[in-house]
């Protein structure tokens, strides 16, 4: 920490001698001369004020000089630039200063011979080669037992789903076979109508079928038989058998038993034709898309027997386990030999398609053993040696070098290592443009930062490359966004770790995911902090860091890897380090931000909330000492906080300001009206209004040692003197004005006005119209908004006229604005109630 603010104090000393040297020469010298600072056009962040002149001092251009020198210390000094790019370029240009001259690729520029025997080790290769076998080991699989069951369910719902429809189509054979084969059966079921016909009428002839055969010739008059032979010639191959069996019967059990089956024939017929529709009919039965035509061919065992095999076929497949992108002609192939000679042959087609159908990849990744798995192939890599003997040439004059020829040359320290001083001066002109892109930014949202701010950006952008340099793949970039942000805002943070990201690849050897992961979570930090209110809120934003982190750098380890679908659980791990690693950064930052915002006087919005806190020590002592006083400040907050939302002033600066603006008045409490309750007057028994306006006085220059004494920021401490200025304080002068006319006895004008400074910020000038305000708004009684407001108008004129204002920055047009708001918020603490009858008034009272 002393060493923190020694190398502060150094810094601002030498950029406080250049800046006075460099302003002479400013084009707007004649501003410096007036003292008079333009509107600052970023209020939002405060800046650091000289301190105020001594009590009783007659010199008005004594804040005339501090301003003058605050001025100065704005200005972008030429030393501080330098420092700046000298200290960047020396920390990230790492990889400038041992540089191989004779490095991979370059053509060598002689023969280069060993001068001794060697066997070196050729570590980068050996890593590469190990980082391979890492990431392009086998995954490890294992069996997933709940997708397994779930399979089997499925296959099984969807043999229950078949089991219907054939029961829907009635029993098959619905004869003995003995009777009609099998294939006469299933042609006589489903054969067309005009077709079945046919065969019923053939096999009532007596004419037996091979004695007309089609090419004979018969009778034209005999039109019997001249229709069956035509009937007989429309008839296939299996309707041709079917009437032949079907005579076969008719002759053996006669026309009564032949009629008997042609009706069971005709049932089956019918119950087929309702099969049939049943498969057509999709909204019945979920798995008719699955099942054609060929469910109905099997006979009832054979349908027991394909569900056997089907189940059988299934679970030596599930045990021997389906992997994850299976080709679909690999799987079908696989499913042909698992049917082999477990289900009929004619069951063979719709096996296959009810398997393919359920099957689905029940093998997942074993993390585990994956990563054991992965580790011992690194392990088994062993390390590449790259041998030479004495007098054996290296590499030939005019050969590109390869990998290990520059290990064997950087053994015998033949790559001419040293400073590679063009490419240094190289990358310290791209380090001179990051600064100044990092000063135009700063120029438009920070104009007023100061020197000490300009050094803790310094400091933290150099600790970004500190733990790349000791070889661990982490950088502080997360910590410098989240720090940064809280402290200046989301667009400077985001302006600083954008420039650090492309500065640290160009000057140190870093893997680019864990750059990019990095930044990601930087700029993710910067953005989000700078528009938290609370260090609870910050600690959620090192959550989201850390997941940015862990998550980009995932993503940026599987894009590049042609393998990155079966190796992404062996980066796993590393992206949770990474995540791991922005959180704790984030914590860093988060024990870090209090010490770095006393040491350097930082005033953000969270430390501006944690001082307007009414525990704090200040604000319990002023509520108990002097209440009166608490009181007049919270009304004044109002009134101010009102005026900073309406004119885009800094509220949270505003509202702490004032609470701490009368603390000085806890040195006399009696001594201010306001705290006398109704009691005698102090200033009547000391009847002396030299000894009272000194009194008066002495509540700013007490509460400035209060303030430093409870080390306040001193953006808070300037709203002590400054909300006062130089105003006179007219009541006590006037008295003594009427005592020196009796008693011949000479008024001095500074004897009875405040010792400044005047507001230097629209801040303490809206704090200093408030506070003047205030006492005058709370004396009215019934009066109209026209008679309020034409009093308060009156005031700002006054303070307008006093020249209290003309350093502020508030401009003369927005005044009226001002005093219409003050006005606003005392109709709103002057509400009207309605009066209780007396009778409710009684009833309250018991």
């Amino acid at each position: 920490m002393r060493s923190i603010q020694m190398l502060t104090r150094q810094l601002e000393q030498w950029g406080r001698d250049c800046a006075n040297i460099y302003s002479r020469n400013l084009s707007n010298s004649n501003l410096l001369k007036t003292g008079t600072l333009p509107p600052e056009s970023h209020p939002s962040k405060p800046h650091e004020l000289p301190a105020p002149p001594k009590q009783g001092s007659t010199e008005p251009t004594t804040w005339r000089k501090g301003l003058q020198s605050q001025m100065n210390s704005t200005v972008h000094s030429p030393v501080a630039v330098l420092l700046a790019v000298t200290c960047l370029t020396a920390t990230i240009g790492q990889r400038f200063y041992n540089q191989p001259q004779l490095d991979v690729g370059t053509i060598a520029p002689q023969t280069f011979i060993a001068p001794d025997d060697a066997r070196v080790e050729d570590t980068k290769t050996t890593e590469d080669n190990r980082r391979a076998a890492r990431i392009g080991s086998s995954p490890v699989l294992m069996i997933d037992r709940p997708v397994s069951q779930q399979i089997e369910k499925v296959l099984q719902r969807v043999l229950d789903e078949g089991t219907q429809l054939r029961q829907v189509g009635g029993q098959f054979p619905f004869v003995d076979i003995a009777i009609l084969s099998t294939s006469s059966q299933l042609y006589l079921r489903q054969a067309q109508e005009w077709e079945y016909s046919a065969v019923v009428k053939a096999a009532g002839e007596d004419t037996p079928m091979e004695a007309s055969p089609a090419n004979s010739v018969e009778d034209p008059n005999d039109s019997s038989a001249a229709a069956w032979v035509v009937e007989r010639g429309l008839l296939t191959d299996s309707g041709q058998q079917a009437v032949i069996e079907l005579q076969t019967y008719r002759k053996r059990g006669g026309s009564g038993a032949f009629s008997g089956l042609v009706e069971q024939i005709s049932q089956a017929r019918q119950t087929y034709r309702l099969a049939v529709a049943a498969i057509a009919d999709t909204t019945s039965i979920a798995s008719t898309h699955i099942y054609g035509l060929n469910l109905f061919e099997l006979s009832d065992e054979e349908w027991i027997q394909t569900q056997l095999g089907l189940h059988n076929a299934l679970k030596r497949m599930l045990s021997q386990g389906i992997p994850q992108g299976l080709p679909k002609n690999v799987l079908q192939m696989a499913v042909m030999i698992q049917l082999e000679d477990q289900v009929p042959p004619g069951a063979v087609e719709l096996s296959q398609t009810l398997l393919l159908e359920v099957l689905q990849p029940n093998l997942i990744k074993d993390l585990e053993r994956t990563r054991v798995r992965a580790e011992q192939a690194a392990l088994e890599v062993k390390p590449v040696f790259v041998t030479v003997e004495q007098g054996e040439v290296i590499i030939e004059q005019g050969e590109p070098i390869s990998q290990s020829q520059f290990v064997l040359l950087d053994r015998f320290d033949m790559s001419r290592r040293e400073i590679n001083w063009v490419g240094l001066f190289g990358f310290g002109g791209t380090v001179t443009i990051a600064v100044g892109i990092f000063w135009l930014v700063q120029g438009r949202v920070h104009p007023k930062l100061r020197r000490r701010d300009r050094t803790l950006v310094l400091l933290l952008s150099l600790t970004a490359p500190l733990l790349i340099s000791l070889g661990i793949p982490y950088t502080t970039l997360p910590a410098v966004g989240l720090l940064l942000g809280s402290f200046y805002g989301s667009f400077l943070s985001g302006t600083v770790v954008g420039l650090l990201s492309v500065l640290l690849p160009l000057g140190i050897e870093i893997e680019w995911t864990y750059l990019l992961a990095n930044a990601a979570a930087g700029l993710i930090s910067g953005i989000l902090a700078g528009r938290m209110r609370s260090r609870e809120e910050l600690a959620m934003v090192g959550g989201v860091a850390g997941l940015t982190q862990g998550g980009v750098y995932l993503i940026g380890s599987l894009i590049p890897s042609a393998t990155a679908g079966t190796i992404w659980y062996t980066i796993l791990g590393a992206a949770g380090i990474q995540a791991i690693a922005g959180v704790s950064w984030s914590i860093v930052a988060l024990g870090l931000s209090p010490y770095l915002e006393h040491l350097f006087d930082l005033v953000t919005p969270i430390r501006l909330a944690e001082l307007a806190n009414p525990n704090r020590p200040l604000l319990k002592r002023l509520a108990s000492e002097a209440p009166g006083t608490f009181q007049h400040t919270l009304f004044v907050a109002t009134l101010a906080e009102a005026a900073a939302k309406e004119l885009g002033c800094n509220v949270e600066l505003i509202r702490t300001g004032t609470l701490y603006h009368d603390i000085g008045k806890m040195h006399d409490p009696q001594g201010f009206i306001e705290n006398q309750m109704g009691g005698p007057n102090k200033h009547d028994e000391i009847d002396d209004p030299w000894e009272s306006a000194a009194i008066i006085k002495k509540h700013v220059t007490e509460g400035l040692a209060m303030a430093r004494k409870f080390r306040l920021p001193k953006a808070i401490q300037a709203f002590i003197p400054e909300h006062q200025g130089t105003m006179l304080i007219a009541y006590f002068y006037h008295q003594a004005q009427q005592r020196a006319q009796k008693e011949g006895r000479e008024v001095r004008d500074e004897e009875f006005r405040y010792d400044g400074p005047i507001p230097q910020s629209r801040e303490t000038a809206i704090v200093m119209l408030a506070d003047s305000c205030e006492a005058a708004l709370r004396s009215l009684k019934d009066v109209s908004q026209d008679e309020a407001l034409n009093m308060v108008n009156k005031i700002l004129k006054a303070r307008w006229q006093d020249n209290q204002l003309g350093e502020s920055g508030l401009k003369r047009e927005e005044m009226p604005k001002i005093a219409e708001i003050f006005v606003r918020v005392w109709q709103q603490f002057n509400h009207k109630r309605i009066a209780y009858p007396k009778a409710a008034l009684s009833f309250q009272s018991k």
